[in-house]
């Protein structure tokens, strides 16, 4: 990483965390005005994280400096920048406080990366890798922003119900806006990630032969595309929504982001570089 790349990062971090820390304190003071700058601040960090990402790519031959650091910034790139995309058309900027963090987390996270040497396998260098990566990334992202829109709505109809409306309920998004969240990312999310999962498996399927079914990575990719799979049915088909679904959507995504992080980091898989 080039100073310049480096410091484009640092002024990224500063962006998130300083959003992060407006949206906690707009619930606490209860100012829309303060969750509005606080996305202003974040669009900031999407836009630093965008060309230090660029930069990297441009001084790459090939894939010579794409390690753990670019990919877990390009996690925190792809949340922020659907969650924006999102504001265009619900404004639900409060909604920040609970993705600004997880935003965070990745960055703090790609700090920790001491080097950003390559680590993706030469064979894996190609075309359908990338599209793989971007599409899944894109979709677990959309997860993130789902799970937020659940975790709002529960707090939300916990007021509702036991008549507490007050200035909280008020500042928050509506019960209407929040299912419709839940459900796009949802939606968009699966549609995503399993383009991205049938890239991957076209491509391992080359290089790998009949051996890429047993990496854990991949058995925890297909259980994910499983599980949301069945949430997406129950939802179009079936008709649940409401409070069971965002109940559901934060359950199951706290359950597969813990399994991840323990197979990143306690199982042996080819997939060590994200």
């Amino acid at each position: 990483m080039t100073e310049v790349e480096l410091k484009l990062f640092v002024l990224a971090g500063i962006c998130v965390t300083a959003s992060t820390i407006g949206y906690l304190l707009s619930l606490v003071v209860k100012k829309v005005q303060l969750a509005r700058l606080s996305t202003w601040i974040l669009l900031g960090g999407f836009v630093f994280l965008a060309l230090s990402l660029i930069l990297i790519a441009s001084h790459s031959t090939g894939w010579s400096n794409f390690g753990s650091r670019c990919f877990l910034s390009l996690y925190a790139w792809a949340i922020s920048g659907i969650y924006l995309g999102m504001q265009i058309k619900t404004k639900t900027r409060v909604l920040g406080a609970f993705v600004a963090p997880l935003i965070l987390l990745f960055i703090i996270a790609a700090v920790g990366q001491q080097s950003d040497k390559n680590l993706v396998p030469l064979p894996w260098q190609g075309w359908l890798t990338a599209l793989h990566l971007l599409l899944a990334i894109a979709g677990e992202a959309l997860f993130v922003l789902a799970a937020a829109a659940g975790a709002m709505f529960i707090i939300q109809d916990n007021l509702l119900k036991h008549k507490k409306p007050g200035k909280m309920s008020r500042f928050l998004p509506s019960l209407g806006d929040l299912d419709r969240i839940n459900q796009s990312g949802l939606l968009w999310g699966f549609v995503l990630l399993t383009v991205g999962m049938i890239a991957g498996a076209l491509y391992a399927s080359f290089v790998w032969e009949d051996r890429w079914f047993s990496d854990p990575k991949i058995i925890w990719a297909l259980a994910t595309w499983v599980v949301y799979g069945f949430l997406l049915h129950q939802r179009l088909a079936i008709g649940w929504k409401g409070f069971r679904m965002a109940a559901l959507s934060c359950v199951v995504f706290v359950l597969f982001f813990i399994s991840a992080l323990a197979i990143r980091f306690y199982l042996p898989t080819i997939h060590s570089f994200i």
